[in-house]
Order: C-alpha cells, then structure tokens, then sequence
C-alpha cells in the first residue's frame, strides 16, 4: 500500500486531529489506524510468492536470502532434495524435462530464473516459459550475460567455445517474445568464474593465454542486489547491464593470480581463429560503460588465496 506521510502530517497538523484517527467516513465514524495496519497486513498475506530456478547455485544462494529478508516467500526449484528454511520452500523439478515445473510456478507472482548450464539454456527457458505462461505469472527475471548478442556462434570452433553465449542469447530472445511481462538484466563475468579459469590454466606449466582476450569481473553479491531490486520491481524490458569495476587481460589475470600464490610461469599468448574469438578481442564480453560493481578483483582474489583452492561454478 502506497504512502504519503508528509501529506498526513500536514492534513492533521491543519485539521487538528486526534492522534491515531484518520478523517472521519462518509457516516460520520472515525477510522481507527489500526483498520489501516489490518488491510495492510492482510495485502501482505495475501503477496504471492516468489520462484526462484537455480537457486541452489552461485548466484541463487545469494538472491534466495535477500527475497526472504525483503519479507517474501520464497519457492527454490532444484533437482536435488533440500530441507525448507521459514519460509523458504524447495520444490523438486528438472526444466530441462519439465517435470515438477507446472507445480513450481503454480500461484507464484514473479519467477526469477537464475538456472544454467554451459548448454540448453534455450531448452530450459522455453519450458519455464510454457508453465510460467499457463500459470498467468505476472514477471519473469531473467539474468543473462554481456555480449548475448555480439558474439556470433556459427563455426565448430564458436560453439564449442562460446555455446553458453549462444543458449543465452536464444533464451533472451525467447523470453522476449513470450508475451509474458519480463525483465533481463545482463551481467560481465562473476570473480568465481574467472578464478576458476586462470586456476586452470595456471596448472599448465607453459600457459596459452588466448590473445586479446578480456574480462570485467564483477562479484555475484552485486548483481544478486540488482537482480532482488528488479525483481521486486516492474517488468523493465532489458535493463542497462552491469559489470565490474575494471577491465583486465587475461594475461594480466593470470599473472596477478601466479604472484598472488608466490609461483611463476611462462605466458605464451595464442592467436585463436574464428568470429566468435574476433569478437571476443573486440571486446564484446565487456561494459566498460556500466563499470558499476564496487568489489575489485584484487578484493577478491586477496581473500581467495589464503583458502585452499576449489572449484566455483559460473554465472547463473
């Protein structure tokens, strides 16, 4: 329920109004305050819940708990079997099959899909939006990645390394079209993702970096803020992206990452071909316009290397 209380203030500071009474009715009765906290209540019961997909993963783990604390029930699809938290529910499904998917979005309000996978993107979204459409959802929140649409996946060599960028940029356009009322936001690469690819290839004892390659990491804490904000907003279209606060050469990465752990290794920088790749060190994975993350990679990376090293998923 939408307030205004400067324009309360000033309606009793010229009517001399008793504390906790409101202008009287049309049959001369004063309403008490407390029939406005009731209805007030009663709208918050009855505010349906929301669905998260995916939140069991990198970013949903850190979107789950910020929807309940903003007061919300919150519905978390998983394939696996998770204990109830309050008044976070998790519901058993697999988008990838539709199976538990109509029970999931059944009554839920918004739908904040965070499920992904290096392939079937598109596969999952159009499940997902055949249950959400049937279920009459009234938003989907949809995060996705920056350079869906620049970078061409065309070639053998595109698709097996940019596939995740084309599902992407196939759910996105999906989603759009579905006549349901949404909102994608796109993201650069989490700091997760990036440590996990420099770890790798800092296990090779001469590196291959790809020439030209960049990346803006951004923490996913961040963009999980942004996604809840949106969420609990209006259907907003495609939103301005976001992404880190620098942008930094792969190469530059990796050192930073050797020297961080006290090691050294040999960087050899190797010309990849096709269109995707030219993209790519065009700088199509990048916003330097919207470098509105706050956390560095060198913050991150600082409270990483004293923890033993793991694998960390990427950004859905």
């Amino acid at each position: 329920m939408s307030w205004a209380p400067w324009a309360l203030d000033e309606a009793g500071a010229r009517g001399g109004l008793p504390a906790g009474r409101n202008w009287p009715s049309p049959d001369g009765a004063w309403e008490e305050e407390e029939e406005e906290e009731e209805e007030e209540e009663e709208e918050e019961a009855m505010t349906p819940p929301i669905l998260v997909t995916g939140g069991t993963g990198t970013l949903g783990r850190l979107v789950v708990p910020r929807l309940h604390e903003a007061g919300y029930e919150v519905r978390v699809l998983s394939r696996h079997r998770h204990q109830d938290q309050d008044a976070i529910r998790y519901l058993s499904g697999d988008l990838a099959t539709g199976e538990g998917i109509d029970a999931a979005v059944d009554g839920v309000g918004t739908i904040v899909h965070l499920a992904g996978s290096p392939k079937g993107d598109q596969v999952k979204a159009a499940q997902l939006v055949q249950a959400a459409s049937r279920a009459g959802a009234a938003h989907l929140v949809f995060v996705s990645v920056v350079g869906a649409d620049k970078i061409p996946v065309t070639s053998g060599i595109d698709r097996a390394m940019f596939g995740y960028f084309a599902a992407k940029w196939a759910a996105e356009q999906l989603i759009a079209g579905s006549g349901l009322p949404y909102t994608t936001l796109r993201a650069t690469q989490f700091h997760s993702l990036t440590l996990l690819t420099v770890r790798q290839l800092a296990r090779l004892p001469v590196i291959p970096v790809p020439a030209g390659w960049r990346f803006q990491p951004i923490d996913p804490g961040e963009v999980a803020e942004r996604l809840v904000a949106l969420a609990l907003g209006r259907p907003a279209g495609l939103v301005p992206e976001v992404g880190g606060p620098r942008v930094y050469g792969l190469a530059e990465l990796v050192r930073g990452y050797l020297e961080a752990r006290g090691r050294y290794r040999p960087i050899l920088p190797v010309w990849l071909p096709g269109g995707a790749n030219r993209a790519f060190r065009a700088g199509a994975n990048l916003a330097p316009e919207r470098a509105v993350g706050r956390r560095s990679w060198e913050e991150f990376l600082a409270d990483q290397v004293s923890q033993p090293s793991h694998s960390s998923s990427g950004p859905t």
